[in-house]
């Protein structure tokens, strides 16, 4: 399987390429966002261009075989948001007999509310079929109802809690690809 640095993914509404240094304003304005980082990770906004510059050189580091993470933008090249797909991080203490692999979205608020985020992830889904993948992932916070009615929008089946990811108490969402 190819690294996936290179590809775009297209659909009628978007691009998804691999974010590069040139998108370290809409970075920095996305991520300096609290309605934005609430829900991911620790919930602390970026406020600096080294920070942004470091949140481009993680999400460049996760493109494999197959995987990556994404700038979605409009075919007109306004910035979006982000979408995912990677190796999701086991808790401390879970023993797994192969890595899961998640997939996620993290868009401006302006771009919230349009379907970009169900049509960037359903690019993903697509892709992860095509390069053989078998199983999908989301995780989101007990309170985050609006990933989660994307998770139900794509067709993935909700597991309940889990603490299997991250170190934390967070809502599993599953899709089977081939099921």
């Amino acid at each position: 399987m190819a690294d996936a640095r290179d590809t775009e993914l297209n659909t009628p509404r978007l691009l998804l390429r691999a974010p590069t240094d040139d998108d370290v304003g809409f970075v920095l304005d996305t991520y300096s966002r609290s309605e934005v980082v609430r829900y991911i990770g620790t919930g602390e906004t970026q406020t600096t261009h080294e920070q942004a510059y470091q949140r481009i050189e993680r999400y460049r580091s996760q493109f494999g075989p197959g995987t990556g993470v994404w700038l979605v933008e409009n075919h007109d090249g306004a910035p979006l948001g982000f979408a995912l797909m990677k190796p999701i991080p086991f808790s401390e203490g879970v023993v797994a007999q192969q890595e899961d692999l998640e997939i996620g979205w993290h868009l401006h608020p302006e771009a919230w509310g349009s379907g970009f985020a169900t049509e960037a992830a359903q690019a993903l889904i697509d892709h992860a079929r095509a390069v053989g993948h078998k199983r999908l992932v989301a995780v989101t916070h007990p309170d985050n109802t609006g990933s989660q009615a994307v998770a139900r929008r794509l067709g993935m089946t909700h597991e309940g809690r889990t603490e299997r990811y991250y170190n934390t108490s967070c809502e599993l969402f599953t899709l089977d690809l081939y099921g």
